[in-house]
């Protein structure tokens, strides 16, 4: 798949896979001088770039496992999502969840994408829904 894509500024790198079977594309800071995040801090990084996801694709902006393992930094919100009509710059929203500052130098790879197709949903309003064995058991109800 083809996508669009936009430096905002010098500095910026384009996303990229690491090995031949990444599932998600690394997205570096684009910033001029380093940053820090301090415990409990969240922080919306930039990554000097604009996209134009194609219509019926969102981008996903996920954690990367090792800043997560060893710092504690994840993005605030979850799962990002860059909408396919979304054409400002892609910035990764980070909270620092560790116990000591982390500092993000230009170029870092702080979050990667990952780009997925969905489904528009459409309600269906009913006065009743069909019966399962769970039900409404939820909370941890199938074990631990």
């Amino acid at each position: 798949m083809k996508i669009k894509i936009k430096k905002l500024r010098t500095g910026a790198i384009l996303p990229n896979y690491q090995t031949k079977h990444s599932a998600g594309m690394d997205l570096h800071a684009c910033v001029e001088k380093p940053i820090t995040i301090k415990p409990s801090e969240t922080y919306a990084v930039p990554t000097g770039i604009s996209v134009a996801i194609p219509e019926g694709y969102e981008m996903q902006i996920r954690g990367r496992s090792g800043l997560a393992l060893k710092f504690g930094i994840g993005p605030a919100n979850g799962v990002g999502t860059i909408d396919a009509d979304f054409r400002g710059e892609v910035c990764a929203i980070l909270v620092n969840n560790g116990k000591d500052d982390y500092v993000i130098n230009p170029g870092d790879r702080i979050a990667q994408a990952i780009i997925t197709k969905y489904e528009k949903a459409e309600w269906n309003e009913v006065d009743k829904l069909n019966e399962t064995v769970r039900g409404s058991s939820g909370f941890g109800s199938t074990g631990k």
